[in-house]
């Protein structure tokens, strides 16, 4: 049996761009495994300058080489479950995914082990399909029935991708629970890392709201911009993406749009807001629990990640308050309901909430749990070669 440390490991994903929770989940793999090698569709190096991939090897797919490939990758959808199989994987003895699109649909062989952390199902072609198509104003016309068509394959592929994977792990039990619903399999969860230890709850708190997120519409930012342009209440809103020109316009001078931001600045803005903003349905959301860590209590859309990384009003830990839909109204009621009762919210709950979710957690359940599925799948292919043995034995 080979052990684990003298495994060949492949770390598979998506893409490298702006850091965020999924880069966050691969640099944690990449910790734990630091000479496996790194496998993405498309990689920017001019995004990862003072992140843990700066100088990074990354074996990268033929859309690598496609016009506009790392700023407008959303266009090559189609050949993305194409260049995923592309990636020769052949010497590796066990192959990690982080998949929220088609990294899981890697081949590998009956003797490789093919272990995927994923994020969620495709988005945009299961569970937010109509949203995405409305959204993008697809819902009719040639380009709306070629994107159905488009998304309809991609479906299928999904589903015969997903049979590749020997075990999944999901990054929470909303994800655990989507998976079995759309692939009919079971998903352990491991909740991802967050570097509680960056932060501060102690700190005094000034007369503005946060939120950080990148600025695509299902994080349903349009809300937060709108209700607090409405409240006229200060707002700092930090992250970029194609909805920042819309959203802008839009927003009221109360609204300040700071666009990316470096780690500390972002560190910064949580210790001193008086609370965070979150109206997207989210997988698990990081940062929450991000701001959580800086003793920011959040104000909460309740659906998702969030119920698992949030403890609702009137809980007496309470971490934060909950709306339950996804309207301008409750998402005012949800803020005036926060000033009325915002003494109650003890900055030193929201740490110990978040302290749940630390780096040191990830790290050790993921690799105890790849450890121990490491160690069954040399025990099986122990046994499957005693079989062939026996069998040519009996011949």
């Amino acid at each position: 049996m080979k052990p684990l440390s003298e495994a060949r490991i492949a770390i598979v994903f998506e893409w490298l761009q702006q850091y965020g929770g999924v880069e966050r989940v691969i640099a944690g793999m990449r910790e734990l495994f630091p000479n496996a090698d790194l496998f993405a569709l498309i990689c920017d190096p001019d995004e990862l300058a003072q992140t843990p991939f700066e100088g990074a090897t990354v074996h990268t797919s033929f859309i690598q080489r496609l016009p506009w490939a790392t700023k407008k990758h959303r266009y090559y959808l189609p050949l993305m479950p194409l260049a995923v199989e592309q990636f020769d994987l052949r010497s590796y003895d066990l192959v990690l995914s982080s998949s929220h699109m088609v990294s899981k649909g890697v081949l590998t062989r009956a003797d490789q082990l093919h272990i995927s952390y994923t994020h969620t199902p495709v988005r945009y072609a299961w569970e937010l399909y109509q949203d995405y198509l409305h959204a993008s104003g697809l819902t009719r016309g040639f380009v709306g029935g070629l994107t159905r068509l488009v998304l309809h394959y991609l479906r299928m592929w999904d589903v015969t991708a997903a049979n590749r994977v020997d075990v999944f792990l999901a990054n929470s039990a909303n994800v655990a629970r989507r998976i079995e619903k759309t692939y009919r399999r079971p998903a352990r969860t491991i909740y991802p890392p967050v570097d509680v230890d960056r932060y501060r709850c102690d700190l005094p708190r000034k007369d503005f709201y946060v939120t950080v997120s990148r600025l695509v519409p299902y994080k349903r930012l349009d809300l937060v911009v709108q209700a607090f342009t409405r409240m006229q209440k200060p707002l700092v809103l930090i992250g970029d993406g194609p909805e920042r020109k819309p959203l802008q316009r839009m927003a009221g001078s109360n609204i300040q749009f700071l666009g990316y931001q470096p780690d500390e600045n972002i560190v910064d803005y949580l210790q001193q807001a008086r609370g965070f903003v979150f109206a997207a349905h989210e997988d698990f959301g990081i940062s929450p629990v991000e701001a959580q860590a800086a003793g920011c209590p959040v104000i909460g859309y309740g659906k998702g990640g969030v119920l698992e990384t949030v403890i609702d009003w009137p809980n007496p830990e309470a971490t934060g308050t909950l709306f339950d839909t996804q309207t301008i109204g409750a998402l005012e009621a949800a803020v005036v309901f926060f000033e009325a009762n915002e003494s109650k919210f003890d900055p030193r709950a929201c740490r110990r909430n978040a302290e749940r979710f630390d780096s040191r957690h990830f790290q050790r359940e993921f690799h105890n749990t790849v450890g121990d599925l490491w160690n069954e799948f040399q025990d099986t292919m122990v046994s499957y070669r005693r079989q062939i043995v026996t069998a040519k034995d009996s011949a």
